[in-house]
């Protein structure tokens, strides 16, 4: 059973200016659309159809891992390059038809802003996927920055990408949380010397161990989040 973390463990006398989040598996269920993909991508290619729950764990590795996944390892790398293509062409234009907020991260995103401080979304997922989603979730005009796995020559865990949404916002690092789902955020996170949270709901693996990843804390939903959220600014 998972532990959360002391609430101000490293936070207790951090200056909140701003959270940044990680998009898949954070901030947006994205997984239904994707799996939906994949799976029209498997058929069109001969392979059989995988369940969600199978799959969902891989999601936040990327296309190429969803696909690994969900393939015999004897399948050629030119089969795995066909059903790549067709998984993220079908996934652009079929970008939003499933995705949803996580329960509860509306709320959380009204409470920051009634706050009057900034998000912003630092995601790998590139922008030719991640700026149309922004889009279709209507948050382009509300997100102070999106950060995408293209946008700097290094992708998450480098920090890079946590960097230039400081920068782009013009906040402090120490300002900054950073809360995702995947070791990769929480080290990228380190790297940045950036205050971390690991969200527990989003696409773990089986294997994962976020209590040992080094964030300052635990979130087990957006609903968490919310409450860490009121005691970090309100205490």
């Amino acid at each position: 059973m998972l532990i959360t973390l002391p609430l101000l463990n490293g936070l207790r006398d951090m200056k909140l200016s701003c959270v940044l989040f990680d998009l898949d598996g954070t901030l947006v269920d994205t997984a239904p659309d994707l799996v939906a993909c994949l799976n029209y991508a498997l058929q069109q290619h001969g392979f059989s159809a995988v369940a969600a729950e199978y799959v969902k764990p891989h999601v936040s590795f990327g296309a190429i891992a969803m696909i690994q996944a969900s393939v015999d390892v004897a399948v050629n790398d030119e089969n795995r390059a066909e059903i790549l293509t067709t998984m993220l062409n079908h996934y652009e234009n079929n970008i939003a038809r499933y995705s949803l907020f996580f329960d509860g991260m509306f709320d959380v995103l009204n409470f920051i802003e009634t706050q009057n401080l900034s998000w912003g979304i630092v995601t790998n997922k590139h922008e030719r996927f991640a700026l149309p989603l922004i889009h279709a979730l209507d948050l382009q005009h509300r997100a102070a920055c999106v950060i995408c796995g293209d946008t700097t020559p290094n992708p998450k865990p480098h920090p890079a990408p946590l960097f230039a949404a400081c920068e782009r916002i013009g906040v402090s690092v120490s300002e900054c949380v950073y809360i995702g789902d995947a070791a990769h955020d929480i080290l990228a996170g380190k790297n940045a010397k950036m205050h971390t949270l690991a969200a527990t709901y989003g696409y773990l693996q089986p294997h994962d161990t976020p209590e040992n990843w080094g964030a300052n804390a635990l979130i087990h939903s957006p609903q968490q989040l919310l409450s860490w959220l009121e005691n970090t600014l309100c205490r």
